[in-house]
């Protein structure tokens, strides 16, 4: 288990939890679970470099180990040879609830990963004593779900990739599988510019006592100069190194 919280949250704004899961089938009902979530902290739409990410162990309701189907291991890469000494839920479920509690969930078609999370709350909470039963995810956070935030703004809901392409970050991630934190992280990318708006600008100029907040403002010619910090050697041939992934990922730099 992964929780970075290397961040100060600073004051109480807008928090957004951008939440991915990876499970062993596509349905809880049939006993299908969780065995990876993955969470990306946004406070104010900026990346804060806190996540929670996590590999869980499926057991069946028998305790038993809930062997993955091929196809669903070609999806995300997990077998369940690696999975053996990870944690199973009840073992991860204090510190996932404490660090998406009160925000915002973001997820591409959270009716997926709320049912399976609401599942794994209900099996929880059946398991345990009513004074250690926890909340259902509706309970302790909002949720936005993107895949219908899409259908509002092309006509028709469309999939992770499509709007990686669209917004152009699909290249931002390496996916060779669909990883929880690896899908969590592309789809605040994704988030960031599917909800970026275009405010209207009055271009006219203002003055310093101008009450207009869209005014030109006009700096003092005596301000401090700004002090100009030239990049070392090392951060320059960093720098090349990471356009060179950049390029052999398929991209290019925009000011190129």
């Amino acid at each position: 288990m992964n929780v970075n919280n290397s961040q100060d949250n600073g004051p109480q704004e807008q928090r957004l939890i951008i939440l991915d899961t990876e499970t062993t089938g596509i349905n809880p009902r049939d006993g299908h679970r969780i065995v990876e979530i993955g969470c990306v902290e946004m406070i104010n739409r900026q990346l804060t470099g806190r996540n929670y990410h996590v590999y869980i162990k499926p057991l069946d309701q028998r305790g038993q180990v809930l062997q993955m189907d091929q196809e669903v291991i070609n999806i995300h890469g997990l077998t369940n040879a690696f999975l053996d000494d990870k944690p199973t839920f009840p073992q991860v479920i204090d510190d996932f609830i404490d660090f998406i509690r009160g925000a915002e969930l973001v997820i591409h078609n959270a009716k997926f990963d709320v049912g399976f999370m609401n599942h794994e709350f209900s099996l929880f909470n059946f398991a345990n004593s009513a004074n250690n039963k926890v909340l259902m995810t509706e309970d302790i956070c909002t949720i936005t779900d993107t895949l219908k935030t899409s259908k509002d703004e092309f006509g028709s809901p469309k999939t992770l990739d499509y709007l990686a392409r669209f917004y152009k970050v699909d290249k931002l991630i390496d996916r060779t599988y669909h990883g929880a934190l690896i899908d969590a992280q592309l789809l605040a990318f994704v988030y960031i510019e599917m909800t970026r708006k275009q405010s209207t600008f009055n271009l006219s100029v203002g003055d310093n006592n101008s009450e207009d907040a869209n005014a030109i403002r006009r700096l003092s010619n005596n301000r401090v100069k700004l002090k100009v910090i030239d990049a070392s050697a090392d951060e320059v041939e960093a720098h090349k190194e990471r356009l060179l992934v950049v390029k052999q990922k398929g991209g290019e730099p925009l000011w190129k």
